[in-house]
């Protein structure tokens, strides 16, 4: 468009000068409907939607401004000789340099989306998970003492000598319950420690109708942590759960299997067939 034999410096200084105006203005305009459209529509949701208006908002906007700044060159600097061929060639070529742009734009907009949509989905489901923590470990005080007492009252009436000891563990989980039931993580060591001191109250009240299996060593113990109270609430639902006897007693194992706690039992259902009159 510009020859620079036929204009002069000031002439071809003006002329970039106001198409570097042109650009400017293409790019803001663009720029703005880009960041005014992502208020309204979503890649996620309506992605067609999305590319349809994209495309016919950014023509409508690039086409008409583009041959209309044209045409004011040609009057400016060619006295009003408008080269139509040339003007075409030329908006083709800006608008061909829109796409690309406002592609690349998009791209970058949609991985930033992408990333935070998969935060706000990870630390969602992160509070789901401490909030069903937190409602499960405030279910636990009425839960455990009305069973606990339940248990201790059937004891003093047929086993008064196991009663007492019942009462000594009773207090001893209870305390741990107190301690550590406001706190996120705990050592796996504390944990197993309170699960075998719940499992003693098991043991008071069931006798050889349950049994557990530890296999987890010392350094696995000091190495992980893990919910306060958990493991006691897996074992308390596999007693509530499952029907078991002296002669088919219920065995509860737990193991570490590639840095993954496991808990496992046979299930024999039969809910609540095991637990005393009034237990929850």
């Amino acid at each position: 468009m510009v020859d620079h034999s036929a204009f002069s410096n000031g002439a071809i200084k003006l002329s970039y000068a106001y198409t570097i105006g042109l650009s400017f203005l293409i790019w803001e305009g663009n720029r703005y409907l880009l960041f005014t459209l992502r208020s309204y529509f979503n890649w996620f949701n309506h992605p067609i939607r999305k590319l349809v208006v994209l495309i016919f908002s950014v023509s409508f906007y690039t086409i008409p401004v583009s041959v209309l700044l044209l045409i004011g060159w040609y009057h400016l600097f060619k006295a009003g000789a408008v080269n139509w061929n040339t003007l075409t060639e030329a908006t083709l070529i800006i608008m061909i340099c829109v796409v690309f742009i406002v592609h690349v734009y998009e791209t970058f907009f949609l991985v930033k989306e992408s990333e935070n949509e998969i935060l706000k989905n990870a630390q969602l489901a992160r509070a789901k998970v401490e909030a069903e923590l937190e409602a499960l470990k405030n279910q636990i005080d009425p839960h455990f003492i009305f069973n606990s007492l339940n248990t201790l009252s059937h004891l003093i009436e047929v086993k008064p000598h196991r009663a007492r000891q019942f009462n000594d563990n009773l207090a001893d989980v209870y305390r741990y319950i107190l301690q550590n039931k406001r706190r996120e993580l705990v050592l796996l060591r504390e944990e197993v420690q309170f699960l075998n001191d719940y499992f003693s109250l098991l043991v008071i009240r069931f006798e050889n109708a349950v049994q557990m299996n530890l296999s987890l060593s010392d350094n696995q113990l000091d190495q992980f942590l893990i919910p306060p109270i958990s493991l006691q609430v897996l074992v308390e639902n596999a007693i509530k759960h499952n029907e078991f006897s002296d002669t088919s007693p219920l065995v509860v194992s737990i193991d570490l299997q590639q840095e993954t706690l496991v808990i496992h039992n046979q299930v024999h259902k039969n809910y609540c067939a095991n637990l005393p009159p009034g237990s929850v």
